[in-house]
């Protein structure tokens, strides 16, 4: 039997043998792929996938999302533990974040996880926890974004930013095959919000008729930024499927 200390003086048999134990592991995660026909759960209601690709106007709150850093505090990932379920909701799936780019699960929660958050506060709610956050939650150790409401939001670039979104493989659709693609798959209403050359107009539509910052007046990185936050949990009806389904595709 090889000792320890032999091991750790012999620069090549450590080598050698730290090759193997990384071979190892990386078939591990490998090999399962070519046997599985796919790793994303196919999400669908009457038909259609209920997951879609970020609107505009939600996009541009996710990019604001990622300048202001929220994602080293707050992670965006339940997982399958039963406490972890008991506090958020259903563990994702990774149909939930199969459009981001990059992911936003995190890897440390000092604030609470917000895979589920959407719809849980009012917008009202979010404008001033994210002005004042200990006005909300008194024990809060979340800095304040007043910035956020005193910013205009800047979206002459949203139609490339798209357009690179696209190349990466989100769905947005420039031409008539990729509309009617995005019709079969999401239906009409969500692929009209996907088209490319429409975005500066559906961003605009989606602000007036949501009216995030609470503000009709003017158009601000809060707008986007709430609009974000009330999306993230959403897609996914979980009262439509059996305790228990989505666990056939881990």
């Amino acid at each position: 039997m090889i000792k320890q200390e032999h091991t750790e003086k012999n620069v090549a048999l450590l080598m050698v043998l730290i090759l193997i134990v990384i071979s190892i592991g990386g078939l591990t995660e490998v090999v399962p792929m070519y046997f599985i026909k796919g790793t994303v759960e196919p999400v669908q209601l009457n038909g259609v996938d209920t997951i879609r690709p970020y609107t505009p106007l939600e996009q541009r709150g996710r990019d604001i999302y990622i300048r202001e850093g929220c994602y080293v505090c707050h992670s965006q990932q339940i997982r399958p533990f039963r406490d972890e379920m008991l506090r958020y909701g259903h563990y994702s799936l990774a149909a939930e974040s199969q459009y981001d780019h990059p992911f936003q699960w995190g890897s440390k929660r000092t604030g609470p996880d917000l895979a589920r958050v959407g719809g849980k506060y009012s917008n009202e709610w979010h404008v001033q926890h994210l002005q004042g956050p200990r006005t909300v939650v008194a024990e809060s150790i979340m800095p304040n974004y007043p910035w956020l409401m005193e910013n205009t939001l800047q979206y002459d670039d949203i139609e490339d930013r798209m357009r690179a979104l696209k190349m990466v493989g989100v769905p947005y659709s420039e031409t008539d095959e990729e509309y009617q693609a995005n019709i079969k798959k999401f239906g009409q209403d969500v692929a009209d919000l996907l088209v490319i050359s429409k975005a500066k107009d559906n961003l605009l539509m989606q602000e007036k008729s949501g009216n995030f910052d609470g503000d009709r007046e003017k158009l601000t990185e809060m707008d986007a930024l709430v609009a974000y936050l009330q999306v993230l949990g959403t897609m996914v009806d979980f009262s439509q499927y059996d305790e228990g389904h989505f666990a056939q595709f881990r």
